[in-house]
């Protein structure tokens, strides 16, 4: 299988996130996760298993937006919204996943609750151009 460039490591990584995390075509998404897939956060599970049924515990009104994404070889890190997952607060992350063979194979993240206007001392979103309502 020839090496995949970035741009398609990037395609891939967000055509991945939006079949799990908005669409929950569990089936489809197997097409996109390693059987094998390691799984670095502390707030999931071992596993595709475990992040699939992480996905499935919560509510349907779960959204996943991307912002900037960046695909060095093997890796590829987005930062994102997950929102309507019935937290306090949206989660903005930092998303690693490493590839290979088209299939993502390793999971690494960072996550941080959106702060509001009046919580942010830069007065800057942390996602985006504007503050979550």
């Amino acid at each position: 299988m020839p090496k995949a460039t970035p741009e398609q490591n990037k395609a891939l990584v967000l055509e991945a996130f939006d079949t799990l995390f908005n669409q929950r075509d569990y089936a489809a998404a197997e097409r996109f996760w390693s059987p094998g897939y390691i799984q670095h956060s502390a707030h999931i599970e071992p596993g595709r298993e475990g992040l699939f049924n992480l996905i499935r515990s919560i509510p349907a009104t779960l959204r996943y937006e991307p912002g900037l994404i960046l695909a060095d070889e093997d890796f590829v890190i987005v930062h994102g919204r997950f929102s309507g997952f019935g937290g306090t607060a949206n989660w903005i992350a930092a998303d690693i996943l490493r590839i290979r063979d088209g299939l993502l194979v390793e999971h690494w993240d960072i996550l941080q609750d959106e702060a509001t206007e009046e919580q942010s001392k830069s007065k800057a979103p942390m996602f985006g151009d504007t503050f979550p309502s």
